[in-house]
């Protein structure tokens, strides 16, 4: 057990916290903590946009520009994936982010009459 001095305390106090106990003035005890916090990554979601036989294949380039800040070529190259394979992971976001860019393009597309789909799902 190492025995701290006063100065290393009180230079340290940020890093401890301080309890004093005991009955009586003269028979306090000085007990040091370390406060360890381990703070763990909030899970992360897939945004998945899904091919459908309608909708025009330039709105969905300017949905992956506007909704997830695509470049044209890359905006393009995903936009053949969903075409080809039915579907592509669009993007990756905590909870909260993934649903609010799932709403905005579900909400994009039914505004300009496509029926476009987009969802999201926990990333394994």
């Amino acid at each position: 057990m190492r025995l701290y001095s006063q100065s290393e305390v009180y230079s340290n106090m940020n890093f401890f916290d301080l309890i004093m106990q005991g009955e009586d003035e003269d028979e306090n005890i000085l007990v040091l903590t370390k406060t360890v916090s381990k703070t763990k990554r909030p899970p992360l979601y897939k945004v998945l946009l899904l091919n459908d036989d309608y909708t025009p294949m330039e709105f969905v380039v300017v949905v992956l520009e506007r909704f997830f800040g695509m470049t044209y070529e890359k905006a393009f190259e995903v936009m053949l994936t969903v075409h080809k394979k039915g579907v592509a992971v669009v993007g990756v976001f905590s909870f909260e982010i993934a649903e609010t860019k799932v709403g905005q393009v579900m909400e994009f597309a039914q505004r300009h009459q496509h029926p476009l789909q987009c969802t999201l799902e926990k990333e394994d």
